[in-house]
């Protein structure tokens, strides 16, 4: 049985309620975050809670916990649910029960829900497939928002064309992520992801990957990713918390370099799975 927390409770996750009126249901009003756990590793813990607070911050809504309140919540999640060797911990928060309208409103409680899950396991190490796609999604896609029609429909666009597992998202003509991932290419031995702004999510994933890069010798810049470079990249990869590090070896239908995982992808990925088995959170 799934244990899931819900404004200061634990319990079973069919249990979990709320209101009809939470502004996340009726205007998608809140942000989110997810959590990889690698055994007992809870990855970048803190750098989670950074960027859900700025998530918060950005739509004018207070955390409602401590760093030390969400680390409780978490260790209680992973505590009910031991099972699955790598798990994730969703945490959604909103901006709670209020009479329909487009202001914010004052002094309402916000809805803290979170729950934990088993990281499917999938092998990636053979490639996946990929298409390309407009950015159609809004200006703040830095925020982590709970508003995900447009990289719902964009994805499932890549399934329905080819039975792609992502759409590369381009926005007047560069690379910005994919629906649900960061993107990395590889040119000339050097691995470029695009840099953090408003167009794309910071994520923590694509954070560790260039950390790992660097500190393991493999040249890696944050730099604009132009759409030719993506085309005639010689390796493009899909990085995200529940991924890991994917090698793209078709894209829109081709191959991509040489149609199979490249060298700089196995050193990243190596370096991956070798920060994976560290015994500690970090």
């Amino acid at each position: 049985m799934s244990i899931a927390y819900l404004n200061g409770s634990f319990l079973p996750l069919e249990e979990a309620r709320v209101s009809v009126l939470d502004r996340g249901f009726v205007f998608g009003d809140g942000v989110y975050e997810v959590i990889p756990v690698f055994g007992r590793t809870i990855v970048r813990l803190g750098a989670h809670l950074a960027r859900l607070q700025d998530s918060l911050s950005a739509i004018y809504m207070d955390n409602p916990h401590t760093d030390a309140e969400w680390t409780a919540i978490v260790e209680g999640l992973l505590e009910r649910n031991p099972e699955g060797e790598d798990r994730s911990v969703y945490i959604q928060v909103t901006r709670g029960v209020a009479p329909r309208d487009h202001f914010i409103p004052k002094d309402i409680e916000p809805t803290v829900f979170a729950m934990c899950r088993p990281i499917p396991k999938r092998d990636v190490s053979g490639g996946v497939s990929a298409i390309t796609h407009e950015d159609i999604r809004w200006q703040y896609c830095n925020i982590k928002a709970i508003t995900l029609l447009p990289s719902v429909l964009v994805r499932e666009e890549a399934r329905r064309r080819d039975g792609s597992v992502e759409a590369i998202l381009i926005r007047d003509g560069l690379v910005t992520e994919g629906a649900a991932s960061n993107v990395f290419v590889v040119q000339d031995g050097v691995a470029c992801t695009p840099p953090k702004s408003h167009r794309l999510l910071p994520g923590i994933t694509r954070d560790l990957v260039v950390d790992l890069l660097r500190e393991g010798g493999v040249p890696c810049e944050e730099k604009d990713v132009p759409e030719s470079m993506l085309r005639g990249a010689a390796e493009v990869w899909l990085t995200s918390s529940t991924m890991g590090i994917a090698p793209v070896t078709r894209l829109d239908g081709r191959p991509v370099g040489s149609g199979t995982p490249g060298e700089v992808w196995r050193r990243a990925d190596a370096l991956y799975q070798a920060f994976k088995k560290q015994p500690v959170n970090n």
